[in-house]
């Protein structure tokens, strides 16, 4: 049998043109593939209200699906905030929601390298409780009294110093007669229904879980003792590092952080549905919807970050001793991602 001869405009010669190609498109395509890893964001919250947009936009899936098939969001929960300012400086994370004076300790134990603040988170939330039967009319009936705070040096254990130093009153540690005991917050409630201790000083929720649990009362909304009744109780930081390497995700983590501030605060039922559910998930139990929403009353989900009373803060931190000199935190904020975000929404930019 006679094959006739084939030439490359034949069938079999563009069937076969076709398949190189295809076959080499595959392994270039593999190859740049596997030579691009998907890009990564280290945010590290802990389960608290105070850090709702956080907790609500992880829990749902919002942060992820805004990021983008091609970055990879991976999350770290935290209890205390010189553990997370520990893990930034070791390079672990990349963004931190935190409160105003761990994220001060660090830039100051960084010479100002470590953070920038980037945004706000929340404001409020925090106040001081008397357990029954304990008499409180005035400051000066803290003499002689307990009170427990979060941890030594922390946000609230720094207010309550404060106000006992501009109260003309003293610590023990002083030679005083105010005793301070810093304590964890979860067993703040036990102490508190023992009986041993008199007064704490604490933040949401546990401001309304002693008032709900341990039948105490609150003497002081620490609002009262701020400028329009705003002070920053958390904020995000973002390490200085990942902030001039990757300016993108960044500023779209900070989209995503201002979207999600207006959706807690349009609908505040679903978010505490979902913090609720994310506490029961983290520590194997709900949070009483009761205590949820006297909570939620003396706090407010924001994106401004309010540097006015974090300087104040910082301030207050040097004159109790806890910062050895005076603080300089020139640089501490950027806010200029978050102002671009605000100014296409067409808000009023922040200072």
């Amino acid at each position: 049998m006679i094959v006739g001869q084939m030439n490359e405009g034949s069938g079999f010669f563009m069937v076969k043109r076709w398949l190189c190609s295809f076959i080499l498109l595959m392994l270039l395509t593999t190859g740049v593939l596997a030579k691009a890893p998907r890009r990564v964001i280290r945010v590290g919250y802990f389960p608290n209200i105070t850090h709702a947009q956080a907790v609500v936009g992880i829990a749902e899936g919002f942060f992820q699906r805004g990021l983008g098939k091609d970055v990879k969001l991976e999350t770290y929960l935290f209890n205390a905030g010189p553990s997370a300012m520990e893990a930034l400086l070791a390079g672990q994370l990349d963004m931190v929601y935190v409160g105003p004076n761990p994220a001060i300790n660090c830039f100051l134990r960084s010479n100002g390298s470590a953070l920038r603040i980037v945004s706000g988170c929340c404001s409020g939330g925090a106040g001081m409780v008397a357990r029954k039967g304990v008499r409180f009319k005035s400051a000066c009936d803290l003499r002689g009294k307990r009170i427990a705070t979060p941890q030594l040096g922390n946000t609230q254990d720094v207010a309550l110093r404060g106000y006992i130093l501009e109260n003309r009153m003293k610590t023990t540690e002083q030679g005083g007669d105010v005793r301070v005991l810093p304590t964890a917050n979860n067993n703040m409630l036990l102490l508190f229904q023992r009986r041993e201790v008199d007064v704490a000083w604490t933040v949401e929720p546990w401001v309304s879980r002693l008032i709900l649990e341990g039948g105490g009362r609150l003497i002081l909304d620490e609002r009262s003792l701020w400028k329009d009744g705003k002070f920053t109780t958390a904020i995000v930081v973002a390490s200085t590092k990942f902030l001039k390497n990757r300016p993108d995700l960044v500023k779209r983590w900070i989209e995503l952080h201002v979207e999600m501030t207006e959706k807690v605060n349009k609908d505040p039922k679903w978010a505490l549905r979902i913090i609720n559910k994310e506490l029961e998930r983290i520590t194997g139990k709900p949070m009483p919807e009761e205590v949820l929403k006297m909570a939620w009353k003396r706090l407010d989900i924001t994106y401004d970050p309010i540097s006015e009373s974090l300087f104040q803060s910082a301030d207050q931190a040097y004159q109790l001793g806890f910062i050895d000199r005076k603080p300089k935190l020139k640089g501490i904020f950027d806010l200029a991602i978050l102002n671009e975000v605000l100014n296409r929404k067409g808000y009023k930019a922040i200072r």
